[in-house]
C-alpha cells in the first residue's frame, strides 16, 4: 500500500509554494511516519510525535506528542526559531482537537471537519473545505529507493497530510519585516 493525500491537498500545498510560503506539516503521527511523507510531498518542514529512544531502541515513552495544545506550542516555536509571524500563517484540520492551532494563525481552514470544528469554523467564519479525491503519493515518487521508502511506511497509513495539518507561512512577509 502508498500512502494517500488529497489531490485537493496537493493543490494546495503547490498553491501555497507559488505564493512564497513555506509549507509545514505537524502531525500527531510519529515522526517516523510523517517526515518520509513530508519529503515525498515536498514540504519545508515537518514535526510530528517523537517517541524516546534509550540505547537505540523505542523505551515506550513519548518525548513530545504532537496533539491539541502541543500542536500550537509547535507552532510557536517554529515562528519564533524561523521569524514567521502567525498573524500571516495558514493552518488546515479535520478535528476539533486542532483547535489551539487553528486559534494560533490568522488564517484558519477546516478540512472535511468533525462537527465540533464545522460548528466552530461556521460561528467563526474560517473557510470550510472538503477534500474528496485521494491520490496515491506513489506518482510523486521518482526513484527506486523513494518507491521503498513509500511502500514501507504506507502500510495501513491513508493520509491527507496537508488538508489536515499542514500550514503555509509566508516567506514574503518574513521578508518585509525584516525590511520594516
Amino acid at each position: 500500500m502508498t500512502p494517500l493525500v488529497y489531490a485537493e491537498a496537493e493543490a494546495l500545498i503547490a498553491g501555497h509554494k507559488t505564493q512564497g510560503h513555506d509549507v509545514i506539516v505537524l502531525s500527531a503521527a510519529g515522526e517516523e511516519v510523517v517526515t518520509p511523507i513530508a519529503e515525498m510531498l515536498e514540504v519545508d518542514h515537518s514535526v510530528g510525535t517523537r517517541m524516546s529512544v534509550v540505547d537505540g531502541r523505542y523505551s515506550g515513552e513519548i518525548d513530545f506528542y504532537c496533539y491539541g495544545e502541543a500542536k500550537a506550542t509547535a507552532a510557536h516555536r517554529l515562528a519564533a526559531e524561523r521569524g514567521y509571524d502567525l498573524a500571516h500563517c495558514h493552518a488546515y484540520s479535520d478535528s476539533s482537537t486542532d483547535l489551539p492551532l487553528l486559534e494560533a494563525v490568522g488564517h484558519a481552514h477546516a478540512v472535511n471537519p468533525d462537527r465540533p470544528l464545522r460548528r466552530t469554523a461556521t460561528e467563526r467564519g474560517w473557510e470550510i473545505h472538503t477534500f474528496d479525491k485521494p491520490v496515491s503519493i506513489r506518482s510523486r515518487m521518482t526513484s527506486p529507493a523513494t518507491v521503498a521508502v513509500g511502500l514501507g511506511i504506507g502500510i495501513g497509513v491513508g493520509v491527507g497530510v496537508a488538508g489536515a495539518t499542514a500550514y503555509g507561512v509566508s516567506r514574503l512577509s518574513r521578508r518585509r519585516k525584516q525590511d520594516d
